[in-house]
């Protein structure tokens, strides 16, 4: 296998994912920031396709990989104001599918409790929207005109990065404990059932036990 490529390849993936907003939006049509930027580095995906990153985002990827400048491709979305997600707490069922849709943990409460939003890690992705069953969750503009990078830092991105890191580790914790529980159930049960030992002892001892009583039947027939 030729690896000659793979420093040049991971610097470039590393330098556009570093570009994006990391908002985990999937507008653009990934699961998240860093596939999207994997796309990019190999070709399979033009720069334009990330509406929180907006135009100044685009300059910004297009710089990194020497293209020419292009404008939104709106069909994934329009570069807007930065939006934050507000929940209706006369409306909200605690259903938590909101918080099971949210790639940053921002959400949170528990199974038919009012849930709350933390604003400091919300990155306006819209993602808890589409779930709810109640529509309670509105998508609030929070900076006037101000859209792209210029409604958001690169210490936000680098926070909501953190953030979503995280959200997978648990993610990934939690599926792991789960098939563990499943496995430690299954062997449970297993342990439980008679073995072939166990069931070919208890064979023995009802023969010798049948043995014995025939025995006597037949001794008590000889008086």
């Amino acid at each position: 296998m030729n690896t000659s490529n793979l420093p040049i390849e991971n610097s470039l993936l590393t330098e556009l994912d570093n570009a994006l907003p990391q908002t985990q939006c999937t507008k653009c049509g990934y699961p998240d920031c860093h596939a999207y930027a994997k796309a990019m580095s190999q070709g399979e995906a033009l720069h334009n396709r990330c509406p929180p990153g907006g135009s100044e985002g685009i300059v910004r990827l297009a710089k990194i990989l020497k293209q020419p400048v292009l404008s939104l491709d709106e069909t994934h979305g329009l570069e807007r104001p930065r939006p934050l997600a507000v929940i209706d707490e006369k409306e909200c069922i605690g259903c938590t599918l909101c918080i099971k849709a949210c790639p940053v943990d921002a959400i949170i409460g528990a199974p038919k409790k009012l849930h709350f939003v933390i604003n400091d890690r919300c990155t306006g992705c819209d993602l808890c929207v589409a779930p709810c069953p109640v529509d309670c969750i509105e998508m609030v503009p929070v900076t006037e005109k101000l859209t792209g990078w210029d409604a958001w830092s690169n210490e936000q991105a680098n926070f909501a990065k953190h953030n979503y890191e995280a959200h997978k580790s648990r993610q990934a914790r939690e599926e792991r404990d789960l098939l563990i529980r499943q496995s430690n159930k299954a062997a449970s049960k297993l342990a439980a059932l008679p073995s072939e030992n166990d069931a070919a002892e208890k064979a023995r001892k009802k023969a010798i036990i049948e043995a014995a009583m025939a025995r006597a039947k037949q001794k008590l027939s000889e008086f």
